[in-house]
């Protein structure tokens, strides 16, 4: 072989290691067991301080638990450590809007991070953004309505899904709607990884899916009568054994209506 031909193999080879290595690189808070950036903020390290510190139960129109958080905190079935268990008693049976929580502090454009763990056949729950969209969390389900999908607006990435007893990762970029002159313009948009992969890229919600049990705005207009209102990350009570651990996250302002990162 000519040494010019040796010359650009090896070059490409190069290349090759160099864009391996900027995409490990690049990665690194993504996924189970992902540290939080500097600028971040951490929403739940484990311990119940920071439960009662930063969390509220969301009264909802069925509303029914009670402070204090009745979310108990465990021993992490996996690692070391204290996590969270969402089966709080209000909400067995389904009763989504019962004892579901929320962030106190409400957020508009973000980057997310939080990591579940479904510990029985059929585990329900759900991560929603501005307490209106939810990212589903559904052991079992592989329909719009299943595990990973944007709820009823894409399919279900289950093939990413780790598996009962196991930890999983979603990690989001969220853009708020936004409004000109009191009126929807431009509708949320969203980028989600799922356990390292990517799942949906810059995808447009249409509306609040669940009524007005679910979240913010789902009994406006069938769920499309969007406000221009801030919201808080919450989690789904439904009864189920689901666990949450390392839930941090990063405010953005994305000027752009771009979420892709």
């Amino acid at each position: 072989m000519k040494p010019f031909y040796k010359f650009v193999i090896a070059l490409l080879i190069l290349c090759i290691l160099i864009f391996a290595v900027h995409l490990y690189v690049a990665r690194k808070d993504i996924g189970v067991g992902a540290k939080a950036p500097e600028k971040a903020e951490i929403l739940f390290d484990g311990s119940r301080e920071m439960l009662d510190e930063k969390w509220i139960y969301w009264e909802g129109p069925r509303f029914s638990s009670e402070l204090p958080i009745k979310w108990e905190i465990i021993s992490d079935p996996v690692d070391k450590g204290t996590v969270v268990s969402s089966k709080d008693p209000y909400a067995l049976g389904g009763n989504y809007g019962t004892a579901d929580i929320v962030t106190k502090r409400k957020y508009r454009d973000f980057r997310l991070h939080i990591e579940f763990l479904v510990q029985n056949k059929g585990g329900n729950s759900g991560v929603y953004l501005q307490n209106r969209y939810e990212i589903q969390v559904l052991d079992g389900d592989s329909t719009k309505h299943g595990m990973g999908a944007i709820i009823n607006e894409s399919k279900a990435p289950y093939e990413y899904y780790n598996g009962l007893g196991k930890w999983n990762a979603y990690d989001i970029t969220f853009r708020a709607p936004r409004f000109t002159n009191g009126t929807l313009s431009e509708k949320s948009l969203v980028t989600v990884y799922f356990n390292d992969k990517k799942a949906h890229t810059n995808i447009r919600i249409n509306q609040v899916w669940g009524g007005a049990n679910s979240g913010l705005d789902g009994g406006n207009n069938g769920g499309k009568g969007i406000t221009n209102t801030t919201g808080g990350i919450k989690l789904q009570a439904e009864g189920h054994n689901v666990l949450y651990r390392n839930i941090w996250i990063q405010e953005l302002d994305l000027e752009q209506a771009d979420t892709r990162f």
